[in-house]
């Protein structure tokens, strides 16, 4: 079991190689959640999460020999980058298996870093057995992402930074994969303040945490596809589950819709880009199942910022349908000169912004004076959307849900 010297020790030896990153406090997200919310924002480590703290504490113990070898690990990105960043400052050879469907930004970054990338599985389990394959031709030290007690103490170093730099927290809500995180920190942070509440989140398309409270052990769930990829993990590690579970005193599961509409938030209230699994704390707050934490101190891990591009731009759209700050219905309307005309003044007389517009003749309805256009409309809110659709209505345009 990992105990709360080894955290203060991994900070010691990791001291000169990890960022002691800002916990500053965010009013915009304070004002949106009733809480008083402070963001410890670990993605602004050198590779981007904070995966760096175990990998450092983790290489730094190997034997000489096993250095000189080299390491191999599987990982849906995060700890794959920050086991080749901080293995190319000590001179150890690492080698990252990913399932092949990783974000490629993640793929792209551990290379450049010097690791050598394999993808190999469909998800995170068929990489992690191909990784301990390789790891017994080659001589590698397999270091386990979330469940080697190196790696647990390492994460545990940002509790401790946290409780330095916010004395007074009552709440610290962290997002759970394996758990590695949540056991390090959750260790650390009781340890110093006992009085202060530890909140496990996870993405319900992966709640392997919430499923092993249930079996009283790590157990392995079917996992089903999520915007939090760092925490879609199968099972959480035995020892980082014997080690939280005492420490945790709630666990809230968000959804998907929950997620984007985090990072839209982040994106636009805190200037910070941020992935699923980072998002998950804020997407927490913001869900109406932490009502006791109202006017709370409440600190959220901001872990992590490697989202790929095109998945950032898909996803805050995402975040603007569930925010109705976008929408989509069908209209149908006259196809005689005028008709587009009338229904966009329509649109416009409400404030509503016409995104796109497309025209849909060969499946519209029986007359053939009349067409369907589906509409993609930007607006204020839901509110706005209705008022939107009844102003439509009320002038006698039928008006359909889009498929």
């Amino acid at each position: 079991m990992v105990t709360f010297q080894d955290i203060e020790s991994a900070r010691k030896r990791i001291a000169d190689a990890v960022y002691y990153s800002p916990c500053p406090h965010s009013i915009p997200l304070s004002d949106i959640t009733g809480m008083k919310i402070f963001c410890k924002l670990d993605n602004l480590q050198r590779t981007g999460s904070f995966k760096e703290r175990g990998a450092r504490n983790a290489l730094a113990q190997l034997s000489r020999d096993q250095q000189k070898r080299g390491v191999i690990a599987a990982s849906a990105g995060n700890h794959a980058q920050a086991l080749a960043y901080q293995g190319r400052l000590l001179g150890v050879p690492a080698t990252v298996v990913m399932p092949r469907f990783a974000p490629l930004i993640k793929v792209s970054t551990c290379q450049q870093l010097g690791a050598t990338v394999v993808l190999h599985g469909t998800d995170f389990g068929e990489a992690r057995a191909h990784a301990h394959k390789i790891a017994a031709e080659k001589g590698l030290a397999y270091i386990n992402g979330y469940d080697d007690p190196a790696i647990i103490a390492g994460q545990g170093t940002m509790g401790l930074e946290i409780v330095e730099q916010i004395p007074d927290l009552e709440a610290v809500l962290v997002p759970v994969g394996g758990a590695g995180l949540l056991a390090g920190v959750s260790l650390a942070v009781k340890t110093l303040r006992p009085q202060a509440k530890v909140v496990a989140v996870e993405a319900e398309n992966v709640a392997s945490f919430s499923a092993a409270l249930e079996a009283d052990k790590p157990t392995k769930i079917a996992m089903l596809p999520t915007l939090a990829d760092g925490l879609a993990i199968p099972q959480v590690g035995t020892n980082a589950f014997q080690i939280a579970r005492p420490f945790v005193d709630v666990t809230i599961t968000v959804s998907e819709e929950q997620i984007a509409l985090a990072i839209l938030r982040l994106v636009e209230l805190e200037k910070s880009v941020v992935e699923g699994a980072a998002a998950t704390p804020l997407a927490a707050c913001m869900s109406g199942k932490l009502e006791e934490l109202a006017g709370r101190r409440v600190v959220l891990l901001i872990c992590g910022g490697n989202i790929d591009p095109n998945v950032l731009s898909r996803v805050i759209e995402r975040g603007l349908v569930a925010d109705g700050r976008l929408g989509r219905f069908t209209a149908v309307i006259s196809d005689r000169p005028g008709g587009l005309a009338d229904l966009a003044a329509q649109i416009a007389s409400t404030g509503a912004s016409v995104k796109q517009i497309v025209h849909d003749r060969a499946f519209a309805s029986p007359d053939v004076s009349a067409v369907n256009v589906l509409c993609t409309v930007e607006t204020r809110n839901h509110l706005h959307l209705s008022e939107l659709r009844a102003r439509l209505k009320s002038r006698g345009v039928e008006i359909h849900d889009a498929e």
